[in-house]
């Protein structure tokens, strides 16, 4: 297992061609790249594939995993700001370009936050390349509250999400990555972060601007995905015939399905106690045993 934590997983950018315009998926390879890959896990909002890596990288040692940065994120090279857009349609479709891309057997496709709500609505679209599902804190809101993202006369009701506005006042550029972690250390989202997962999101969460280092997501974007709440992740639950693994925090969870969640007969619904939104980071080991037994 440390081998494998060590081993720095490969980059490879594949190509995504579909209606929001054509450009590469940066995809972080981990493990024996001549097995087919196993498991595919999607990052959460304003995150990028780096950022998993010390949850992902043990598992190598055992799976292929295909960790991608999602549009607007990371290395990936594709347009952002579509008009019109209102959920996270461009996610899903970019995801099932990825999938159809693949060779090999089915993949166990997990995520977090707003990565495993994407990669819940590419399963649903896409069952034959899913084997299963493992959602780690999806971002799943109430039936009506579903409903309501979904009315024409209500679309501006997710502009006022208080992640939307908190988005657009993060800081877009520090003089360096360390004053970037100087900032972000032990605050906000990264409380309880340890020095090395806050290295590895900053690692693909900046990039050089000149002589100052400027985030990859740009806040404009992450506030856009905050915002685009009109898909319907109810649905897809609804829709995807395999079997479903939601794990939960116990507090400040981003997701409203309940334990034995009803007409959903494939969903499993795990409480993360003493786990918040964030619990892949800070209890890394029960997103770890959750994806590596739905994998083998």
């Amino acid at each position: 297992m440390d081998a494998a934590l060590l081993s720095p997983p490969r980059r490879i950018m594949r190509p995504i061609v579909n209606r929001w315009g054509k450009g590469e998926m940066a995809v972080l390879d981990f493990g024996d790249a001549k097995r087919p890959v196993d498991l595919v896990f999607v990052h959460a909002n304003g995150f990028n594939a780096v950022t998993y890596r010390t949850l992902l990288a043990p598992l190598s040692a055992s799976l292929r995993i295909w960790a991608p940065d999602l549009r607007g994120h990371g290395h990936s090279r594709l347009p952002v700001g579509a008009k019109g857009r209102r959920g996270w349609i461009d996610h899903r479709d970019d995801l099932i370009d990825l999938l159809a891309a693949m060779d090999g057997p089915p993949v166990v496709l997990g995520g977090h936050s707003m990565g495993a709500v994407s990669g819940l609505l590419a399963a649903a679209e896409r069952p034959d390349r899913v084997s299963k599902l493992v959602l780690l804190d999806p971002v799943i809101w109430s039936r009506p509250a579903v409903l309501a993202f979904n009315l024409p006369l209500l679309d501006r009701l997710p502009s006022r999400i208080p992640l939307v506005k908190n988005a657009l006042k993060r800081r877009a550029v520090f003089e360096s990555r360390e004053a970037a972690m100087k900032a972000y250390r032990g605050r906000g989202a990264f409380k309880g972060w340890s020095d090395l997962q806050l290295a590895d999101y900053l690692t693909d969460g900046f990039m050089p601007s000149g002589d100052e280092m400027a985030l990859t997501c740009a806040p404009a974007t992450e506030a856009a995905n905050y915002a685009a709440q009109a898909h319907d992740p109810w649905r897809a639950l609804r829709r995807y015939p395999g079997p479903i693994h939601i794990l939960k925090g116990a507090v400040q969870s981003t997701c409203s399905v309940t334990p034995g969640p009803r007409g959903l007969p494939n969903v499993t619904v795990q409480r993360v106690e003493g786990g918040n939104h964030f619990f892949p980071m800070l209890q890394p080991d029960i997103a770890r045993d959750a994806l590596f037994d739905a994998a083998v």
